[in-house]
Protein backbone atom coordinates (compact mmCIF):
# COMPACT_ATOMS: atom_id res chain seq x y z
CA UNK A 1 0.00 0.00 0.00
CA UNK A 2 1.45 3.55 -0.74
CA UNK A 3 1.59 6.59 1.53
CA UNK A 4 -1.32 8.23 -0.94
CA UNK A 5 -2.74 4.87 -0.81
CA UNK A 6 -2.60 4.89 3.14
CA UNK A 7 -3.77 8.71 3.46
CA UNK A 8 -6.93 7.84 1.74
CA UNK A 9 -7.44 4.96 4.32
CA UNK A 10 -7.16 7.34 6.93
CA UNK A 11 -9.45 9.38 6.02
CA UNK A 12 -12.52 7.65 4.27
CA UNK A 13 -12.20 4.41 6.12
CA UNK A 14 -11.35 5.49 9.69
CA UNK A 15 -12.43 9.71 9.37
CA UNK A 16 -8.64 9.65 11.03
CA UNK A 17 -5.22 11.32 10.38
CA UNK A 18 -3.11 8.71 10.98
CA UNK A 19 -2.92 4.83 10.76
CA UNK A 20 -4.42 3.44 14.03
CA UNK A 21 -3.75 -0.40 15.22
CA UNK A 22 -7.50 -1.29 14.99
CA UNK A 23 -7.27 -0.96 10.82
CA UNK A 24 -4.19 -2.39 11.19
CA UNK A 25 -5.77 -5.48 12.76
CA UNK A 26 -8.48 -5.43 10.59
CA UNK A 27 -6.25 -5.65 7.65
CA UNK A 28 -3.84 -8.29 8.77
CA UNK A 29 -6.46 -10.68 10.31
CA UNK A 30 -9.58 -9.98 8.98
CA UNK A 31 -11.75 -9.12 12.17
CA UNK A 32 -11.64 -6.78 14.76
CA UNK A 33 -8.51 -7.68 17.26
CA UNK A 34 -8.14 -6.54 20.87
CA UNK A 35 -4.95 -6.91 23.53
CA UNK A 36 -5.59 -8.76 26.63
CA UNK A 37 -3.25 -7.05 29.06
CA UNK A 38 -1.52 -10.25 31.01
CA UNK A 39 0.78 -10.25 34.06
CA UNK A 40 3.43 -12.66 34.16
CA UNK A 41 4.95 -11.54 37.16
CA UNK A 42 8.44 -10.67 36.17
CA UNK A 43 10.56 -8.26 38.18
CA UNK A 44 12.46 -5.28 36.11
CA UNK A 45 16.13 -5.26 35.75
CA UNK A 46 16.04 -1.60 36.45
CA UNK A 47 14.57 -2.48 39.96
CA UNK A 48 16.18 -5.55 41.13
CA UNK A 49 19.89 -4.81 41.05
CA UNK A 50 20.53 -6.37 37.75
CA UNK A 51 21.16 -2.91 35.94
CA UNK A 52 20.04 -0.72 38.51
CA UNK A 53 17.61 0.21 41.58
CA UNK A 54 14.53 2.15 42.36
CA UNK A 55 13.31 1.98 38.27
CA UNK A 56 12.33 4.94 35.97
CA UNK A 57 11.13 7.61 37.86
CA UNK A 58 7.66 7.80 36.16
CA UNK A 59 6.51 4.26 36.82
CA UNK A 60 4.28 2.09 39.04
CA UNK A 61 3.68 -0.98 37.29
CA UNK A 62 0.57 -1.56 39.07
CA UNK A 63 -1.08 1.55 37.21
CA UNK A 64 -0.89 -0.19 33.84
CA UNK A 65 -4.19 -1.75 33.06
CA UNK A 66 -4.75 -2.44 36.41
CA UNK A 67 -8.27 -3.13 36.28
CA UNK A 68 -8.18 -5.97 33.66
CA UNK A 69 -6.09 -8.28 35.95
CA UNK A 70 -5.12 -6.77 39.27
CA UNK A 71 -5.54 -9.65 41.77
CA UNK A 72 -5.43 -12.57 39.30
CA UNK A 73 -2.02 -14.61 39.77
CA UNK A 74 -3.08 -17.05 36.85
CA UNK A 75 -2.45 -16.38 33.17
CA UNK A 76 -5.27 -18.25 32.03
CA UNK A 77 -7.43 -17.21 34.82
CA UNK A 78 -6.06 -13.65 33.62
CA UNK A 79 -7.08 -14.51 29.72
CA UNK A 80 -10.29 -15.53 30.69
CA UNK A 81 -11.54 -12.47 32.82
CA UNK A 82 -9.74 -10.23 29.69
CA UNK A 83 -12.02 -12.31 26.91
CA UNK A 84 -15.35 -11.52 29.41
CA UNK A 85 -14.72 -8.00 29.70
CA UNK A 86 -14.01 -7.45 26.19
CA UNK A 87 -16.67 -9.19 24.70
CA UNK A 88 -19.08 -7.26 27.17
CA UNK A 89 -17.47 -4.07 24.94
CA UNK A 90 -16.63 -5.37 22.00
CA UNK A 91 -18.08 -7.45 18.97
CA UNK A 92 -14.65 -9.39 19.24
CA UNK A 93 -13.40 -13.22 19.21
CA UNK A 94 -9.79 -12.90 18.81
CA UNK A 95 -7.38 -11.75 21.17
CA UNK A 96 -3.72 -10.76 21.43
CA UNK A 97 -1.83 -11.60 24.73
CA UNK A 98 0.19 -8.71 25.62
CA UNK A 99 2.70 -9.33 28.28
CA UNK A 100 2.88 -5.97 29.63
CA UNK A 101 3.90 -4.68 33.08
CA UNK A 102 7.54 -4.73 34.37
CA UNK A 103 10.09 -6.13 31.58
CA UNK A 104 8.83 -9.83 30.07
CA UNK A 105 11.89 -11.14 28.77
CA UNK A 106 13.83 -10.88 32.10
CA UNK A 107 14.01 -14.57 33.25
CA UNK A 108 15.75 -17.77 32.06
CA UNK A 109 14.56 -18.43 28.43
CA UNK A 110 13.13 -21.89 29.17
CA UNK A 111 10.85 -19.97 31.81
CA UNK A 112 9.67 -17.61 29.16
CA UNK A 113 8.58 -20.14 26.82
CA UNK A 114 6.54 -21.95 29.56
CA UNK A 115 4.94 -18.73 30.13
CA UNK A 116 4.33 -17.62 26.72
CA UNK A 117 3.11 -20.91 25.68
CA UNK A 118 0.48 -20.68 28.46
CA UNK A 119 -1.27 -17.61 25.92
CA UNK A 120 -0.12 -19.12 22.87
CA UNK A 121 -2.18 -22.58 23.33
CA UNK A 122 -5.28 -20.90 23.78
CA UNK A 123 -7.24 -20.70 20.62
CA UNK A 124 -8.55 -17.49 20.83
CA UNK A 125 -5.31 -15.72 21.44
CA UNK A 126 -4.10 -15.02 17.44
CA UNK A 127 -0.56 -13.66 18.54
CA UNK A 128 1.67 -12.13 21.40
CA UNK A 129 2.93 -8.59 22.55
CA UNK A 130 5.96 -9.03 24.71
CA UNK A 131 6.83 -5.53 26.29
CA UNK A 132 10.31 -5.30 27.28
CA UNK A 133 13.98 -3.21 27.68
CA UNK A 134 16.35 -2.77 25.04
CA UNK A 135 18.60 -4.24 27.64
CA UNK A 136 16.67 -7.67 28.55
CA UNK A 137 17.06 -8.99 24.65
CA UNK A 138 20.20 -11.24 24.90
CA UNK A 139 20.71 -13.47 22.18
CA UNK A 140 19.08 -16.98 23.46
CA UNK A 141 15.29 -14.38 23.87
CA UNK A 142 15.54 -13.02 20.85
CA UNK A 143 16.45 -16.96 19.37
CA UNK A 144 12.91 -18.17 21.24
CA UNK A 145 11.03 -14.94 19.94
CA UNK A 146 12.06 -15.47 15.97
CA UNK A 147 11.03 -19.20 17.12
CA UNK A 148 7.25 -18.48 18.17
CA UNK A 149 6.96 -15.51 15.24
CA UNK A 150 7.14 -18.36 13.07
CA UNK A 151 4.45 -20.20 14.87
CA UNK A 152 2.13 -17.10 15.69
CA UNK A 153 1.91 -13.45 15.02
CA UNK A 154 4.27 -11.80 17.40
CA UNK A 155 5.58 -8.22 18.12
CA UNK A 156 8.36 -7.15 20.30
CA UNK A 157 7.86 -3.93 21.99
CA UNK A 158 11.11 -1.91 23.25
CA UNK A 159 10.83 0.75 25.40
CA UNK A 160 13.02 3.78 24.43
CA UNK A 161 11.17 7.24 25.68
CA UNK A 162 13.80 9.24 24.33
CA UNK A 163 16.61 9.08 22.08
CA UNK A 164 18.46 11.83 24.13
CA UNK A 165 20.90 10.45 26.48
CA UNK A 166 20.36 12.99 29.24
CA UNK A 167 16.83 12.60 29.05
CA UNK A 168 17.40 8.79 29.74
CA UNK A 169 19.93 9.81 32.78
CA UNK A 170 16.98 11.85 33.94
CA UNK A 171 14.56 9.60 34.30
CA UNK A 172 16.87 7.25 35.67
CA UNK A 173 16.27 4.36 32.64
CA UNK A 174 19.46 2.76 33.26
CA UNK A 175 20.25 2.35 29.74
CA UNK A 176 21.24 4.95 26.91
CA UNK A 177 20.41 5.37 23.73
CA UNK A 178 22.94 2.84 22.04
CA UNK A 179 22.02 0.07 23.89
CA UNK A 180 18.33 0.55 22.03
CA UNK A 181 20.23 1.39 19.09
CA UNK A 182 22.28 -2.18 18.99
CA UNK A 183 18.91 -4.22 20.59
CA UNK A 184 16.90 -3.32 17.62
CA UNK A 185 19.60 -4.24 14.85
CA UNK A 186 19.85 -7.53 16.65
CA UNK A 187 16.54 -8.12 16.74
CA UNK A 188 15.73 -6.91 13.07
CA UNK A 189 18.65 -9.70 12.57
CA UNK A 190 16.24 -12.11 13.61
CA UNK A 191 12.81 -11.16 11.68
CA UNK A 192 11.11 -9.99 14.62
CA UNK A 193 8.23 -7.43 14.28
CA UNK A 194 9.43 -4.46 16.54
CA UNK A 195 7.34 -1.74 18.00
CA UNK A 196 8.82 1.38 20.34
CA UNK A 197 7.35 3.01 23.03
CA UNK A 198 8.09 6.92 23.47
CA UNK A 199 7.51 9.57 25.98
CA UNK A 200 6.86 13.13 24.78
CA UNK A 201 7.68 16.48 26.84
CA UNK A 202 9.97 14.94 28.84
CA UNK A 203 11.33 17.84 31.07
CA UNK A 204 14.40 19.66 29.44
CA UNK A 205 13.56 18.75 25.71
CA UNK A 206 12.97 20.79 23.37
CA UNK A 207 10.46 20.61 20.24
CA UNK A 208 14.28 19.97 18.33
CA UNK A 209 14.87 16.92 20.65
CA UNK A 210 11.58 15.45 19.99
CA UNK A 211 11.67 15.44 16.55
CA UNK A 212 15.17 14.24 16.61
CA UNK A 213 13.90 11.51 18.40
CA UNK A 214 11.19 10.87 16.15
CA UNK A 215 13.26 11.03 13.04
CA UNK A 216 15.67 8.44 14.33
CA UNK A 217 12.36 5.86 14.92
CA UNK A 218 11.23 6.73 11.82
CA UNK A 219 14.44 5.62 9.92
CA UNK A 220 14.36 2.48 11.89
CA UNK A 221 11.49 1.87 10.11
CA UNK A 222 9.01 -0.02 13.20
CA UNK A 223 6.42 -2.00 13.00
CA UNK A 224 4.07 0.14 15.14
CA UNK A 225 5.24 2.88 18.06
CA UNK A 226 3.38 3.63 20.92
CA UNK A 227 3.02 7.60 22.32
CA UNK A 228 2.73 8.24 26.01
CA UNK A 229 2.50 11.93 27.79
CA UNK A 230 4.34 12.64 30.56
CA UNK A 231 2.27 11.88 34.18
CA UNK A 232 2.23 11.65 37.42
CA UNK A 233 1.19 8.27 39.60
CA UNK A 234 1.00 7.17 43.20
CA UNK A 235 4.25 5.80 44.44
CA UNK A 236 5.91 6.43 41.34
CA UNK A 237 9.58 9.06 42.37
CA UNK A 238 8.08 11.32 40.19
CA UNK A 239 5.11 12.40 42.27
CA UNK A 240 7.66 13.38 44.60
CA UNK A 241 9.93 15.52 42.13
CA UNK A 242 6.48 16.94 41.06
CA UNK A 243 5.09 18.29 44.44
CA UNK A 244 7.97 19.36 44.88
CA UNK A 245 7.95 21.95 41.61
CA UNK A 246 11.09 19.99 39.79
CA UNK A 247 9.02 18.63 36.84
CA UNK A 248 6.70 20.21 34.68
CA UNK A 249 3.76 18.47 32.89
CA UNK A 250 3.00 19.22 29.53
CA UNK A 251 -0.42 20.75 28.76
CA UNK A 252 -3.26 19.26 26.44
CA UNK A 253 -2.39 21.58 23.79
CA UNK A 254 1.49 21.28 24.15
CA UNK A 255 1.35 17.29 24.03
CA UNK A 256 -1.23 17.89 21.01
CA UNK A 257 1.76 19.81 19.53
CA UNK A 258 4.56 17.50 19.97
CA UNK A 259 2.38 14.52 18.86
CA UNK A 260 1.60 16.34 15.64
CA UNK A 261 4.94 17.17 15.08
CA UNK A 262 5.69 12.96 15.92
CA UNK A 263 3.44 11.55 13.46
CA UNK A 264 4.26 13.91 10.94
CA UNK A 265 7.62 12.53 10.34
CA UNK A 266 6.97 9.06 10.74
CA UNK A 267 6.37 6.44 7.68
CA UNK A 268 2.63 6.50 7.29
CA UNK A 269 2.63 2.03 7.19
CA UNK A 270 3.90 2.56 10.97
CA UNK A 271 0.95 1.30 12.84
CA UNK A 272 0.22 4.35 15.63
CA UNK A 273 -0.95 1.84 18.33
CA UNK A 274 -1.39 4.17 21.02
CA UNK A 275 -1.37 8.02 21.62
CA UNK A 276 -1.56 8.80 24.88
CA UNK A 277 -0.69 7.34 27.99
CA UNK A 278 -3.60 6.24 30.66
CA UNK A 279 -3.73 5.85 34.34
CA UNK A 280 -7.08 5.68 36.50
CA UNK A 281 -7.96 8.08 39.60
CA UNK A 282 -6.70 5.14 41.75
CA UNK A 283 -3.00 5.99 40.80
CA UNK A 284 -3.24 9.17 38.56
CA UNK A 285 -2.28 12.48 40.47
CA UNK A 286 -1.46 14.63 36.79
CA UNK A 287 -2.26 16.24 34.94
CA UNK A 288 -6.23 15.46 34.86
CA UNK A 289 -7.01 15.27 31.32
CA UNK A 290 -4.99 12.13 31.58
CA UNK A 291 -8.02 10.66 33.00
CA UNK A 292 -10.36 11.96 30.45
CA UNK A 293 -10.73 9.21 27.85
CA UNK A 294 -10.26 10.33 24.24
CA UNK A 295 -9.00 13.89 25.23
CA UNK A 296 -5.76 13.89 24.04
CA UNK A 297 -7.09 11.90 20.68
CA UNK A 298 -9.22 14.60 20.24
CA UNK A 299 -6.81 17.27 20.30
CA UNK A 300 -3.92 15.57 18.27
CA UNK A 301 -6.66 14.90 15.54
CA UNK A 302 -7.61 19.21 15.66
CA UNK A 303 -4.25 19.84 15.61
CA UNK A 304 -3.51 17.65 12.82
CA UNK A 305 -6.57 19.50 10.99
CA UNK A 306 -5.77 22.85 11.84
CA UNK A 307 -2.35 22.20 10.22
CA UNK A 308 -3.71 20.35 7.29
CA UNK A 309 -1.64 17.36 8.04
CA UNK A 310 -1.14 13.81 8.71
CA UNK A 311 1.03 10.82 9.30
CA UNK A 312 3.74 10.44 7.41
CA UNK A 313 3.12 14.16 5.37
CA UNK A 314 6.96 14.83 6.16
CA UNK A 315 8.67 11.82 6.29
CA UNK A 316 12.02 11.46 4.53
CA UNK A 317 13.30 7.90 3.91
CA UNK A 318 16.52 9.24 2.73
CA UNK A 319 17.16 10.83 6.35
CA UNK A 320 19.74 9.77 7.52
CA UNK A 321 21.39 10.85 11.54
CA UNK A 322 24.62 12.49 11.74
CA UNK A 323 24.26 13.26 15.39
Amino acid sequence: MTAEDLNAFFWRVNGLRYYPQSAYFRREFGAPVRKISVDAHFSCPNIDGTVGYGGCIFCDARSFSPGRRFGIEDIDAQIDDGIVQLRRRFDVDRFIAYFQPSTNTHAPVETLERVYRVALRRPEIVGLAIGTRPDAVGEPVLTLLEKLAREKWLVLELGLQSSKDESLRFINRGHDYACFVDAVARAKRHGLRLGAHLILGLPGETREDNLLTARRVAAMRFHSVKLHNLYVVRRAPLADMWRAGKVAIPTLEEYARLAADFLEVLPPDTVVERLAGEATDDFLIAPEWTAKKHAARNAIDQELRRRGSWQGKFFDPDWRDEN
